[in-house]
């Protein structure tokens, strides 16, 4: 029953601020490429981002609806008390960093608040702070900025900061309209990086060429559609906002990756739900499934 995560989610939403701050502990966090995002477990390691995305939305979902629409309305108990909570997370998440995961959880952040009642002026109060911080990031970090200037020219530095959107480019191009066949890839044998995690989307265009990979953007449309009727039809408000909530999750995260990976906008490195490899994304996005299919098996149907 998802009414169970209206309960929880206060202690769950501290577990994974726990979580997150345990990354950067010497010995219990363990540093990948430079990025402090996993909790090393022994014989298993854990992302805590993961986590986070899922516990964010069930605090909200339950801290919105508390709230009730007036006091959401308000500046002072509805907006700063948001962007508080809301810029606890941020922090922990950019000082791995994390920008990709960061961008998504303040999407669905912003959608929920929206559609719990709150006011179109502190929405966009919300949006030009969120680009004043954003362009601070790109400003202070040299990778930000040269993923930035690669996104303006892709031709820039086609062997360095270049090398990774390139390549899912030529990946994409050779597969055509038809694709050159499932399994017979050539881009992801050391030529593109992380061909099962963020640029796995590049192979799919290759193997399956354009067809395939539309029918799979086509497949997280119709999951959108669905999902946002059984939120619509949710027997509560909670059941509404997190189920809003968690199919913003899977649909900005998906578009995000694909729209990177076809250089629509800037690298990021999040993984593609469902289809990236990677235990702690699939598990925590089957956490989310399980709850949205508990609203629409309560749901009432018009």
């Amino acid at each position: 029953d998802y009414h169970f995560w209206k309960k929880s989610a206060v202690p769950f939403f501290f577990v994974s601020i726990l979580c997150l701050i345990l990354v950067f502990i010497p010995g219990v966090g363990k540093n990948i490429y430079g990025a402090s995002r996993w909790i090393d477990l022994g014989p298993i390691s854990f992302q805590p981002s993961e986590m986070a995305k899922i516990a964010i939305i069930l605090y909200l979902g339950a801290w919105l609806v508390g709230r009730g629409k007036d006091r959401i309305k308000d500046v002072y108990e509805g907006m700063i008390p948001f962007m508080g909570i809301l810029a606890i997370m941020s922090f922990l998440i950019i000082k791995q960093p994390d920008t990709g995961t960061l961008g998504v959880i303040v999407l669905i952040s912003i959608v929920m608040f929206f559609v719990s009642g709150a006011n179109l002026s502190h929405i966009g109060g919300i949006f030009i702070g969120g680009m004043v911080a954003l362009a601070g990031l790109i400003a202070i970090a040299p990778y930000r900025l040269n993923r930035m200037l690669v996104f303006l020219n892709p031709e820039h530095d086609p062997q360095g900061v270049g090398y990774q959107i390139t390549q899912a480019l030529l990946a994409i191009g050779s597969g055509g309209l038809w694709g050159v066949g499932l399994g017979h890839s050539r881009q992801k044998f050391n030529y593109l990086p992380e061909p099962v995690g963020d640029s796995i989307f590049a192979i799919i265009g290759e193997e399956l060429g354009m067809i395939g990979a539309s029918l799979l953007v086509l497949f997280f449309m119709a999951f959108a559609f669905r999902g946002f009727k059984i939120a619509k039809n949710a027997p509560d408000e909670f059941g509404k906002i997190i189920g809003i909530g968690i199919v913003s999750w899977v649909t900005f995260q998906a578009f995000v990756n694909i729209s990177a990976i076809i250089a629509i906008i800037p690298l990021t490195g999040i993984p593609l739900p469902f289809i990236s490899y990677g235990g702690t994304s699939f598990v925590f996005l089957m956490v989310g499934m399980g709850i949205l299919l508990n609203i629409s098996k309560q749901s009432k149907i018009d």
